[in-house]
């Protein structure tokens, strides 16, 4: 499944305060995927939900099932949360892109989690209400935020939208880029061979 997705306005304007504060692109935690994740280490931080990217951090690009390097860690995240505390928040699936949430409802058969509906993409601040009123009403009282992880292999948008409102980070690398969204494949490439490099060195100079 593979549609044309819009262009991430919000993403775009929110480069410039990326530009001006490095520090926003710069994880909790950093893992090849999320079987290297140590969950039980996150929820010592407070964390208590956790919000999956979907497209090369649960599956390969487009794919309706979880990819077999992901698979040990969606079971460990799962014993360790429980699958009610988690979601998935894509910039596709689940957005104004996916005609009548056709994809989000396939993606929740085949994935057995639920997928965040958002009018507004990451890393918009509308985007975390929509993530905090969903917790909010599975859980029936109000998240913070804080207790709350980002795991995404984006940094411009996954690993910035978490950082902006005070969530714990989780950033990946890409399972694949075969089939991979074109602009994606070009972001990413200056996201981890510009702005994570730069971010680190100015907080190893800080």
């Amino acid at each position: 499944m593979h549609w044309r997705q819009s262009l991430n306005l919000v993403a775009v304007r929110t480069l410039w305060r990326v530009i001006c504060e490095p520090r926003l692109v710069l994880p909790t935690v950093e893992a090849p995927t999320i079987s290297e994740v140590d969950f039980a280490a996150l929820r010592s931080l407070g964390v208590v939900a956790v919000v999956f990217d979907k497209d090369n951090t649960l599956t390969a690009p487009y794919a309706k099932e979880v990819h077999p390097l992901c698979e040990a860690g969606l079971r460990e995240c799962v014993a360790t949360f429980g699958r009610e505390n988690l979601a998935i928040l894509s910039n596709s699936a689940g957005t104004l892109d996916d005609e009548d949430f056709a994809a989000a409802a396939a993606f929740e058969k085949t994935l057995d989690l639920p997928v965040i509906r958002h009018a507004v993409k990451k890393p918009g601040k509308e985007c975390m209400d929509e993530v905090v009123k969903h917790f909010e009403t599975a859980s029936g009282e109000k998240l913070s935020p804080s207790k709350i992880a980002m795991v995404g292999d984006r940094l411009l948008t996954d690993i910035v939208f978490g950082n902006l409102y005070d969530a714990r980070t989780v950033h990946v690398r890409p399972l694949t880029l075969k089939g991979d969204n074109p602009v994606a494949l070009v972001v990413r490439f200056f996201e981890n061979r510009l702005f994570l490099p730069l971010a680190k060195l100015v907080r190893r100079r800080a």
